[in-house]
């Protein structure tokens, strides 16, 4: 797997620390965490004293942006936010310059899908339309104390190399929302109200959404009204 540097590093929801201890080791890196859970933060402070003016004691979805210039974010992410998350980093696209985190591994496989995938979906189009994503491994049950009841999967994320082109982010969250909020329908019926009826006649629109590749929704942006 290839490796990425990088100089500014934020956990998120460290917890126990886990994966902390590990990170406060690495050398000559800017290390925040941010923890919204008060017992938590005191034990970590307890614990690690070296996370001193170092922790963020807030919810991940509320902070500002945690550094200047680009950075990295990891964490075993709080399964019951976790498409949140991802919606917080989508607003950071442009200083995040790595992504590498635990989700539910339905979660997972949802960001990583392609286009046909019955799972493929709203995360997976709006995620991919700025990062290259890869799911790395499965992490099992086992793995942790006490066992959850649900399965893990880690994946990256990457800024894509080559930005697409469209009319504007704000026009490809509408479409992309409005396309697989009816995704049975097909985009003639399920997005009509975006377009003109004249573009609406177009053979594309026949297509349901989940059929649809990401640089296909990027590039109906510009058709929209």
């Amino acid at each position: 797997m290839q490796q990425h540097p990088f100089t500014r590093l934020l956990e998120v929801g460290p917890g126990g620390g886990a994966l902390t201890k590990y990170l406060l080791q690495m050398d000559s890196i800017d290390f925040k965490a941010v923890e919204l859970d008060a017992e938590k933060v005191e034990y970590l402070l307890k614990e690690y004293p070296a996370l001193k003016d170092r922790i963020i004691h807030h919810s991940f979805l509320e902070i500002e942006k945690p550094f200047e210039g680009p950075f990295t974010v990891v964490g075993n992410f709080p399964y019951n936010i976790s498409t949140q998350i991802l919606f917080k980093i989508l607003e950071w696209k442009n200083d995040v310059e790595c992504m590498v985190g635990m989700f539910q591994k339905e979660v997972a496989q949802r960001v990583a899908a392609g286009e046909g995938s019955k799972v493929y979906g709203v995360t997976s189009v709006l995620t991919q339309a700025f990062f290259t994503v890869e799911y790395l491994f499965d992490v099992s049950e086992g793995s942790f104390q006490p066992a959850p009841k649900v399965k893990s999967g880690v994946i990256r994320l990457m800024p894509l190399e080559e930005p697409l082109a469209m009319k504007s982010v704000k026009d490809l969250f509408l479409l992309v929302k409005t396309a697989f909020n009816q995704r049975r329908k097909t985009l003639r019926n399920a997005v009509k109200n975006l377009f003109d009826a004249t573009i609406l006649e177009e053979p594309l629109f026949t297509k349901r959404a989940e059929q649809l590749s990401v640089p296909d929704f990027a590039a109906l942006t510009f058709k929209m009204n």
